[in-house]
C-alpha cells in the first residue's frame, strides 16, 4: 500500500509572509505530497501551537454507574486467560474512542467475585491500585501477596509477574492504572503469560516487601543502589491518613508544610532514591478540609483524579461537576484546575509528571486568588 500525505492547500497558505499561489507553487507542493513532505510554513500553526492543544478533553466518570456495570460484567463475563482480566477502562471522549483516559494514562474499575482467580500475567507497563471500598483481594507480585484494603496504593512495577485472587464472601472493586497509552505510543509493550491461578493464596496482613522495605525513613543495607520504581508494594492508609492530619494539624500550629490554606497533601516515593514511584506515573493524595478550596492550576501533561471520600466540586476549564466517593475525573495537559469542598474532600490523583519533568518539558501556572476560580 502506498502511502500518502494530505494535499496543501494553496488557498490555505495564502497571505502575509505566505508564497503567492501560482502555477509553479501549486507544481512544488505535488512534488511534496508525492514524495511524502509536508512543508513547515503550511503546518506551524498546528505543529507549534502558543499553547497545548490536548485532544483529551476533561470529563468526569460516576462511581456509582460503573460499578453498577462492573457488577453486571460480574454476572456475565468470566475471568481468566484470552480476557485475563475483568476490567472496564475508562475511554476519553477527546480520543476518538481508544480505551485511554488521556494520551498517556490508563484507567478502569477491575471486578473480582468471591473465589475467583485473575490469572498471573506480566507486561512492561507499569501499573498500580487504589482500593476506594472494600477488601478480600490478594494481589501476587513475583509471588508475594499483598492485601488489598480501602485506602490502599499498591504497586505492579512493569515486568514483575501479578495475579489476584478474591478470598472474601464478597466482590470486589478498585482502581487500576496504568502507562499503557504510552507504551503503544512509544512501541515498547510486551506481555507474558504465566500460571493460570496464583501459586501462593495465603493471606498474610504484610507482604514481603513491606516487612523489608516500608519502614519510614529506613532501607536495608542489604539492597543498596537505586531502583527504578519503588520496592514498597503496598503504601497503606493508615500512613497516609496519619501524614495528611499531620499536615494540617502543623499547619494549626503555625508551621509550614500544607499545600494551601486547609489544603494538605502528600507524595508516594520511591524509598529507594526519593523519586516518585515508578518512572512514567505520579502519584499523591490530597485533603480538602471543609470549606477548603485548591489553588486553580494548570501543568503540562495529564492527570486521573478520584475521589476517595467526603464531596465537593470540581472545575477543569470550562467544565465543572459535582463529585462524591470514587468519582473520577481526567484533566488534559495545561488546563486549568480548582477543586472546593463543603464538608471535606480526601482525593487521589495520579499523572505523568515524571515523563515530563525528565524531558525538562514541564510547566506549572498557579494563579492568583483573585483569579481563582471555581
Amino acid at each position: 500500500m502506498t502511502a500518502t500525505v494530505s494535499p496543501v492547500s494553496l488557498q490555505a497558505v495564502a497571505g502575509p509572509g505566505r508564497p503567492e499561489p501560482t502555477p509553479a507553487l501549486h507544481e512544488l507542493y505535488r512534488g511534496f505530497e508525492q514524495e511524502l513532505l509536508v512543508p513547515l510554513w503550511t503546518e506551524i500553526g498546528d505543529l507549534m501551537p502558543s499553547a497545548p492543544r490536548p485532544s483529551a478533553v476533561a470529563h468526569r466518570w460516576r462511581w456509582a454507574t460503573l460499578l453498577r456495570l462492573a457488577e453486571r460484567a460480574g454476572e456475565l463475563v468470566p475471568v481468566g486467560r484470552g480476557g485475563e482480566r475483568r476490567a472496564v477502562a475508562l475511554a476519553n471522549p477527546g480520543l476518538g474512542g481508544l480505551p485511554y483516559a488521556t494520551p498517556t494514562l490508563w484507567a478502569a474499575i477491575q471486578y473480582l467475585n468471591p473465589g475467583e482467580d485473575a490469572p498471573v500475567h506480566r507486561h512492561s507497563q507499569h501499573a498500580f491500585r487504589f482500593v476506594v471500598e472494600g477488601e478480600g483481594v490478594w494481589t501476587v507480585v513475583d509471588g508475594d501477596p499483598v492485601a488489598m484494603r480501602r485506602g490502599d496504593f499498591l504497586l505492579t512495577p512493569g515486568w514483575h509477574f501479578h495475579g489476584h485472587h478474591n478470598q472474601a464472601e464478597t466482590p470486589m472493586a478498585w482502581l487500576d492504572g496504568l502507562d499503557i497509552p504510552l507504551s503503544h505510543h512509544i512501541g515498547s509493550t510486551f506481555f507474558e503469560t504465566g500460571p493460570d491461578t496464583v501459586a501462593d493464596r495465603s493471606t498474610p496482613d504484610r507482604s514481603r516487601a513491606e516487612r523489608l522495605w516500608a519502614h519510614p525513613g529506613l532501607r536495608p543495607v542489604s539492597r543498596p543502589g537505586s531502583l527504578p520504581s519503588s520496592p514498597v508494594a503496598a503504601y497503606r492508609w493508615e500512613h497516609t491518613d496519619a501524614a495528611l492530619r499531620d499536615q494540617l494539624a502543623l499547619a494549626d500550629e503555625g508551621f509550614p508544610g500544607v499545600v494551601g490554606p486547609g489544603h494538605a497533601a502528600v507524595r508516594f516515593t520511591n524509598p529507594s532514591n526519593g523519586g516518585d514511584v515508578m518512572p512514567t506515573i505520579r502519584a499523591e493524595m490530597h485533603r480538602l478540609r471543609p470549606g477548603a478550596r485548591t489553588a486553580t492550576r494548570r501543568e503540562v501533561g495529564s492527570s486521573v483524579w478520584q475521589v476517595f471520600d467526603g464531596a465537593g466540586t470540581v472545575r477543569v476549564g470550562d467544565d465543572e461537576w459535582e463529585v462524591g466517593r470514587g468519582d473520577l475525573v481526567t484533566v488534559p495537559s495545561w488546563q486549568p484546575l480548582g477543586v472546593r469542598t463543603g464538608d471535606g474532600l480526601d482525593l487521589f490523583r495520579f499523572s505523568d509528571a515524571p515523563l515530563f519533568e525528565r524531558l525538562h518539558a514541564d510547566r506549572v501556572q498557579i494563579d492568583t486568588p483573585e483569579e481563582n476560580h471555581p
